[in-house]
């Protein structure tokens, strides 16, 4: 008989080993073809929000980090920067930052933010991107002899108050833009989150 010599359990062994080691091999093909679907580390990253530590920023204080690719200024304004604010309401642009687009609702009043000693905005300059720099003191300067400080952007001269608001007759055609953010407590802000409950 011509079946008498054949081993039917080495022949199931070697169908079944044949099986796994073919299924092993498309599933190593396909991993690398499935993660090119997922967005890298740094896509990830680029839009996650970020935690900052603002427990020793002293008044006066900038302090610089990045969301989303953009620098993010975080400024603990003084008592003197916060009272000069509605005294430059007749000299900006848009002085009770009607423009929606520029500031989440919980931040649209006279200090464009949730706590008034705190300015949290996207440090890139309206007119074309450049970044402004901080000139907080209340002196006199050489671009505004009635400075009460704020930011001033040296590449086409572009002025913006403490609450970033921009002045008026300037390149610049709007308020520095306010992110979402919230605090999780006295010490600690969160940039790209809402706060809880905000529209």
């Amino acid at each position: 008989m011509a079946n008498e010599g054949v081993n039917h359990g080495r022949r199931r062994f070697l169908t079944a080993t044949t099986a796994v080691v073919g299924a092993a091999g498309a599933l190593a093909a396909a991993v690398p073809f499935i993660k090119t679907w997922l967005p890298s580390a740094k896509a990830r990253s680029a839009g996650a929000p970020v935690t900052q530590d603002i427990s020793k920023i002293e008044t006066g204080q900038m302090v610089i980090t990045e969301w989303r690719g953009q620098p993010v200024w975080i400024i603990r304004r003084s008592p003197d920067q916060i009272k000069q604010l509605p005294s430059l309401n007749s000299r900006l642009r848009d002085p009770d930052s009607k423009n929606e687009d520029q500031q989440p609702k919980y931040a649209q009043n006279g200090y464009r933010s949730i706590k008034e000693e705190w300015l949290v905005m996207i440090g890139v300059c309206t007119h074309l991107g450049c970044s402004p720099k901080f000139h907080g003191e209340i002196k006199p300067e050489p671009f505004d002899a009635e400075w009460k400080g704020g930011f001033f952007c040296p590449c086409h001269k572009s002025r913006f108050d403490m609450a970033g608001r921009v002045f008026d007759g300037v390149p610049a055609p709007t308020n520095l833009k306010v992110p979402d953010y919230h605090f999780v407590d006295d010490h600690t802000l969160v940039i790209g989150v809402k706060p809880e409950g905000a529209a």
